[in-house]
């Protein structure tokens, strides 16, 4: 394939080739062999296809919420042609065998993917370093989390397991013991839209966020692992991590969305971690910006719009999000508060350096050719029931964003918006394997 007139994000235009699944060539002009498949990227700009190493694809066991090829067609959607699926799946990827099933069904992923293993008090680590573990986590460091949330003993043995296997350990960190029981008392039992959801943000309040990051990477440091912590939600967090050697991501809807954003949201706004003050966003908001945070990540958590519209505690956590993050990053740059190369350092190029993935994440002779054509001189409105996800929803309804003309993965077209949405499947792979 051979795309033409093609501005990078360094601003030169260049001619990029692709052979096989690699970038092949990249220079002012080149021309078009017999037969090569010619794209006219004029007056747009050639992206390395986003990372999202946390996305919750719910297979095995809530097929309702999700599955592999709808989650990884909303991420090719969104211009993500790489992504990490978490644990906490039904029964939880915690052994060998949960491993192997589950990569059975991510067979069927339009992107590339690694699946991580999990941390419970019947996890198998022999079995699980035996396979193409992506990471060890997310481990959840809450016991209010479900049945994967661990003590601080179990942490310490997985961290100690990761460490010996090389593999890096990713962390849900609050300190349940720092919730505020008290807060709950404010619900006031309505459902949907129309909950104090607001309640939840004071529950988990932002001190079980800053004491569990701290701990958490204190405690990796004695036995040497290697710690990323997910979806940081506050300024304080990110600023231990950095300190401490740590890498941590921020979710976009903790950085574009604050507990102001929740009378509107109601229960559709309840996560974990939640909402934080808006306060906390923009300075959360002004250490992407400024490079002291490394990654952003979803946290893909889909579900359906009925259980999201149960009363506050009866509403499960979570919000979709894999198709919706590269495009509102980009409205980001349009709008001036990001830059281009500090979106693709964010989204692509640092996630590939912390976790691994020497051949992803920048536009380079020799790189998998992961590519995402858009248009920043147009934005479209985000609707939920126009997205891809099958959950029909998004907390972002109604956002102008800059969504994909075109996504690639390793040299093959696996997203086509030129044609109306037109997908081709199939054609992911174990980015470990």
């Amino acid at each position: 394939m051979l795309l033409t007139n093609a501005e990078l994000p360094d601003g030169r235009v260049r001619d990029v080739r692709t052979e096989d699944d690699r970038i092949a060539e990249i220079a002012e002009s080149l021309h078009s062999l017999p037969g090569e498949e010619t794209v006219d990227a004029t007056g747009l700009t050639l992206l390395p296809g986003a990372i999202d190493v946390h996305v919750h694809f719910r297979q095995p066991g809530h097929d309702q919420k999700e599955t592999w090829a709808t989650g990884s067609r909303s991420a090719a959607a969104g211009g993500v042609t790489t992504v990490v699926d978490q644990p906490n799946t039904s029964p939880p990827t915690v052994d060998g065998e949960r491993f192997d099933e589950k990569a059975d069904l991510a067979a069927h992923s339009l992107v590339d993917y690694g699946i991580n293993g999990g941390v419970t008090d019947e996890w198998e680590p022999e079995s699980l370093f035996e396979r193409p573990v992506f990471a060890l986590g997310e481990v959840f460091l809450a016991d209010s989390t479900g049945e994967m949330g661990i003590d601080a003993e179990r942490f310490e043995e997985a961290l100690t397991a990761a460490a010996d296997a090389d593999v890096p350990v990713t962390v849900h960190a609050e300190n349940a013991d720092l919730f505020d029981e008290s807060a709950l008392e404010g619900d006031t039992g309505g459902a949907g839209r129309d909950a104090d959801a607001d309640c939840w943000s004071q529950y988990r309040a932002a001190a079980a966020e800053i004491d569990a990051v701290e701990s958490a990477c204190e405690a990796a440091d004695g036995a040497g692992a290697t710690l990323h912590i997910a979806h940081t939600s506050t300024p304080e967090a990110v600023d231990i991590a950095a300190e401490a050697g740590a890498s941590c991501e921020v979710s976009p809807h903790h950085l574009l969305l604050s507990r102001e954003d929740l009378s509107e949201l109601g229960t559709f706004g309840r996560m974990n971690p939640p909402l934080r003050s808006e306060d906390r966003r923009e300075e959360l908001y002004e250490r992407v910006a400024d490079g002291t945070v490394d990654v952003i990540a979803t946290d893909h958590a889909p579900h359906t719009v009925a259980e999201k519209e149960a009363g506050l505690t009866d509403a499960p956590s979570g919000v979709p999000g894999v198709e919706t993050m590269l495009p509102l990053l980009l409205q980001e740059v349009r709008d001036g508060g990001l830059g281009l190369e500090r979106v693709v350092d964010l989204a692509a190029a640092t996630p590939a350096d912390r976790f691994g993935l020497s051949q992803k994440g920048r536009i380079e002779e020799g790189y998998d050719a992961d590519l995402v054509l858009v248009n920043l001189e147009e934005s479209e409105e985000i609707r939920g029931e126009a997205l891809h996800s099958k959950c029909g929803w998004t907390p972002f309804d109604g956002r102008e964003a800059v969504f994909p003309e075109l996504t690639i993965v390793r040299g093959d077209i696996v997203y086509d918006g030129r044609a109306g949405d037109r997908f081709t499947a199939g054609l992911g792979e174990n980015v470990r394997a």
